[in-house]
């Protein structure tokens, strides 16, 4: 829970164009296998001496500002902004970005406290957004789906939506909103499952029981198999 809150801050820093501290990563830390991972891990080893006083202090601090800086923004969605990963993105993708971020973040200290809540916040509405988005990768491209097939997702729950995969003659891959006659597969489960395993926070086979799997047997482990997006 400390390293989730230190991430968050950590990156939010960055939005505001605080300096990256000057710190040098232990050797020991097995978790970090790229270079992303260890920008990342920077934010939150240098806060690992911190007490817990001190870390809400700096993260109410932190949200101040950032509410602050952002009632006063004055730049258009397509600007060129440094994102936290030190890539030059439009300031609507890193916004976007940062939403999805923090909410999944919300959910993993929710989930620790056993305090579930805002599963239909408009931040959750942002993570759905982005993650229905690469399902057509994960359909075509990760779980080879066969061409001229299509896959419904259909999610209820706080946040209830339904996505139909359509795969056409060439393997290509489109989503919509709308009910497929016939699909060979309907994957129907709830909006706590489907993102926590979009977000790499549950394996599907721990998970069995909240999906209901009608259709192709084989395909459906393909696609949860590669479902996890983010780590």
């Amino acid at each position: 829970m400390r390293d989730v809150v230190s991430h968050v801050i950590g990156l939010e820093c960055e939005m505001l164009g605080d300096p990256r501290p000057i710190h040098t990563l232990p050797r020991d830390l097995y978790h970090v296998r790229s270079e992303s991972a260890r920008r990342m891990e920077v934010q939150v080893d240098v806060r690992r001496h911190h007490t817990a006083p001190e870390m809400l202090s700096e993260l109410e601090y932190t949200v101040i500002r950032r509410s602050r800086q952002l009632r006063n923004e004055t730049r258009q969605p397509d600007a060129e902004v440094r994102s936290p990963l030190g890539e030059d993105r439009t300031l609507e993708f890193v916004l976007q970005q940062r939403a999805f971020d923090v909410w999944v973040h919300e959910q993993d200290l929710r989930r620790a406290l056993g305090k579930p809540g805002n599963l239909d916040s408009p931040g959750a509405h942002v993570t759905r957004d982005l993650l229905v988005k690469v399902l057509p990768g994960i359909v075509a491209k990760r779980a080879q789906a066969p061409a001229d097939s299509a896959v419904v997702f259909d999610v209820s729950g706080p946040l209830e939506f339904l996505r139909t995969v359509r795969i056409d003659g060439e393997g290509n891959a489109t989503i919509d909103g709308s009910v497929s006659l016939g699909p060979t597969l309907t994957l129907a489960l709830d909006w706590d499952t489907f993102h926590q395993l979009a977000c790499g926070r549950v394996r599907p086979s721990a998970v069995t029981e909240q999906i209901k799997i009608d259709g192709d047997a084989e395909l459906a482990a393909a696609i949860l198999d590669h479902f996890a997006v983010t780590p």
